[in-house]
């Protein structure tokens, strides 16, 4: 049974990995709740089926499910997906899962942060906020409990000592109230092992009313290696992305990392009426899992992205009922380390 250590995480020698080393596999959660989803339940399991077969060509998927659906999930997906049966609310792994985090000796061990449903917009929550805890318990890994609310979707690491976040979100009133900027960054050097956070101002213009998540960074940003990030920004000056990913842009430019470093930034137009977020895209082993919406700004995205991953595979996966649902391919996953079995 996994218990909560005195310690942090950091204290104890874990740091969070990048999402480009290797991985055991990949945490999803399957939609399952019609009061959430609406008339949109059906499609947003068929797209998740997809999702996860996709990567399960890469690398082996764990897909949580409420008690009870686990034949839903084998029958929906591909072998390379295993069903393990867990209460949850809702389906949005990265968010409401664990960090996997990586100890000196290359042991993995779980950090579940508080979760309040982006902002107390969903209820009820409380299944979904115990889920690290029970994952821990059920994989055998060392759990540490982090006293304040986060979410995997509003922060990156390089696994190098660099966190990116956004002010947007993690100093919306909302979700921590009682702590300050300086308490929240060193709850993040202290349960992810961050040693520099790089703020920026904004995610998404759109990431925000009943679905939204009050501008994860990972709705405009995605790290490609240590050192070296993409920042989705749009041409058009008359679009209110452009102000937001100019903005963006500024600080990473002016950023140094942990490693003393000035960031490589690769920039990715998306065009002023994209119905997807190209930056939410997962890195599986060897491959780019990024969503598509079959309109003409496919292309040019899907080409910047082979340019950046030129030994990764590519993979378009449907995009747009993730999108309506709040999200993209990277929300409803969560890498998991090289090293755990299950």
């Amino acid at each position: 049974m996994s218990t909560d250590l005195p310690i942090t995480p950091s204290g104890a020698g874990y740091t969070m990995p990048g999402e480009f080393e290797p991985h055991a596999g990949c945490l999803m959660a399957w939609p399952s709740r019609r009061d959430l989803w609406g008339d949109q339940l059906a499609a947003a399991m068929t797209d998740y089926a997809q999702v996860a077969s996709s990567i399960a060509e890469f690398e082996p998927v764990l897909m949580v499910c409420p008690p009870g659906r686990a034949d839903e999930v084998r029958s929906g997906c591909s072998s390379g997906v295993t069903a393990i049966e867990i209460p949850i609310d809702d389906s949005w792994a990265r968010d409401s899962g664990p960090a996997f985090l990586r100890g000196a000796a290359g042991d993995v061990a779980v950090c579940g942060f508080g979760f309040n449903a982006w902002g107390e917009r969903w209820h009820p929550h409380a299944d979904d906020a115990r889920l690290s805890r029970r994952l821990a318990d059920r994989l055998g890994l060392r759990y540490f409990h982090a006293p304040f609310v986060l979410e995997g979707g509003s922060y990156s690491v390089d696994g190098e000592g660099t966190l990116i976040t956004t002010e947007q979100c993690l100093l919306n009133p909302n979700r921590n109230p009682q702590l300050t900027r300086e308490q929240i960054e060193r709850g993040l050097c202290d349960h992810l092992g961050a040693q520099t956070v790089i703020w920026l101002p904004w995610g998404h213009s759109l990431d925000t009313g009943p679905a939204g998540t009050d501008g994860h960074v990972d709705g405009v940003l995605q790290y490609v290696a240590p050192g070296h990030v993409m920042l989705e920004l749009v041409a058009d000056p008359s679009s209110p992305e452009h102000r937001r990913g100019t903005a963006n842009l500024a600080v990473l430019g002016a950023a140094v990392d942990a490693a003393g470093r000035s960031l490589r930034i690769t920039l990715l137009d998306p065009g002023t009426d994209a119905a997807v977020s190209y930056a939410n895209h997962y890195l599986a082993n060897g491959a780019v899992i990024v969503p598509v919406s079959g309109d003409g700004h496919d292309e040019p995205a899907l080409e910047v992205l082979r340019s950046m991953h030129p030994d990764r595979e590519v993979v378009g996966v449907p995009g747009a009922v993730l999108a309506a649902g709040g999200g993209g391919p990277h929300c409803i996953t969560q890498q998991i380390p090289a090293g755990v079995s299950w």
